[in-house]
């Protein structure tokens, strides 16, 4: 199911802390870096923090600039962010800030912390229970099917950022680090032992603001199998960029592919009708690229805007075929080729039965079909 793009914001000390053990909460950002969260509030559909975060920091979590809130009004949207928080037990002070400033609110918990909710007269905003245990991506498909979530900022605490970083669902972190020493190993850090996705992250942002620096991360290690993680929307993404750089054609689709390995390595990439060959398929130029003798193959991901061909006329192999051959067991793609050259095309099945998993995401289906828009009617 699509879910909203998750950004996860947080400062740190030096050492890695959010916060010290002192009564009053430690700043750790500078004005100017405020300012900017202020920003990045204002651009978002919903604002998330954690029930401890609620108790240990009181937060009121809103746009404070006069002139952006009217920017979003202007723009068609409420002045403030729906505000969401999540407690599996349910156990809340009815008499936060949280509930009593901004806009619409929101608790996402169990049915047995619904109830609890209820009666310690959580009546502020909606209490909505997920069921008998709280899950993340039925939180997130929640958000972005009941309230129109499309991008969701996470401001903590620790736990939510590591529980979202842990099952693949952040789609972006955006870190400050702040130049002090916290030292105390009482305090809460950001993020908590377990089991996280290898890989490393991608840098795709380093900006100094005052004292403090931000650094903009992405996630790009791929799902397994067919659960998804939030990179496989970034690769997919790409692949339907790459299908615009296809030359036009008015006889095949244009097509993009990209072959990343499971640390989140990319392999190659490849568009259709790519270097001047009027019938080399995406996945096919791509694949081309890697050495057959490439180990990471196996644990590799195809992403292809369109579903990979089950039988062509222009070469010997079609690129189901091709994508088995070399060893990938997994593609994620964005759309089912109709019948516009091929009857009864089935890409998926023949990977299917060759062992593959195949994931369609229908939300980039758009993205897909538009380099080939005049191929329809």
């Amino acid at each position: 199911m699509p879910l909203p793009h998750v950004l996860l914001s947080a400062a740190v000390s030096l050492d890695g802390y959010l916060d010290d053990t002192g009564p009053e909460r430690l700043l750790l950002s500078s004005p100017a870096d405020f300012d900017r969260v202020d920003e990045v509030r204002a651009s978002v559909d919903a604002i998330l923090v954690g029930a401890g975060t609620i108790r240990a920091d009181n937060p009121r979590l809103l746009v404070n600039s006069a002139e952006r809130r009217a920017a979003r009004v202007a723009a068609g949207e409420v002045e403030y962010p729906l505000k969401v928080t999540v407690s599996g037990s349910g156990e809340l002070d009815p008499a936060a800030r949280f509930w009593h400033t901004g806009g619409e609110k929101v608790l996402l918990t169990t049915d047995d912390g619904a109830r609890r909710a209820r009666s310690l007269g959580i009546a502020a905003g909606d209490v909505v229970p997920l069921g008998p245990v709280l899950d993340w991506p039925a939180a997130l498909e929640y958000l972005h099917d009941r309230r129109g979530v499309r991008r969701l900022m996470v401001e903590g605490g620790g736990t939510v950022h590591t529980q979202l970083l842990q099952q693949g669902l952040a789609d972006e972190l955006h870190l400050v680090l702040a130049p002090l020493f916290v030292g105390d190993p009482a305090a809460p850090r950001l993020f908590g032992p377990g089991a996280y996705q290898g890989g490393r992250l991608a840098l795709v942002e380093t900006r100094r603001i005052e004292d403090v620096v931000l650094m903009r991360y992405r996630p790009t290690a791929p799902g397994t199998g067919d659960r998804l993680a939030a990179a496989d929307r970034h690769w997919l993404a790409l692949a339907c960029e790459l299908a615009a750089l296809c030359p036009p054609s008015d006889t095949a689709f244009s097509v993009g592919a990209v072959v990343v390995a499971a640390d989140g390595s990319e392999l190659a990439r490849g568009y259709s009708r790519e270097g001047g060959d009027p019938v080399v398929h995406a996945e096919e130029a791509a694949l081309a690229k890697v050495d057959p003798a490439d180990g990471r193959l196996a644990g590799a991901t195809v992403y292809s805007s369109l579903e990979p061909c089950a039988r062509r006329a222009s070469r010997p192999a079609p690129c189901a075929r091709l994508i088995l051959d070399a060893g990938v067991r997994r593609v994620v793609t964005a759309w089912r080729e109709p019948d516009t050259f091929v009857a009864g095309a089935d890409g998926s099945g023949v990977l299917a039965a060759g062992g593959a998993d195949v994931v369609v995401l229908a939300e980039y289906a758009e993205r897909a079909k538009a380099p080939n828009r005049h191929l329809e009617g």
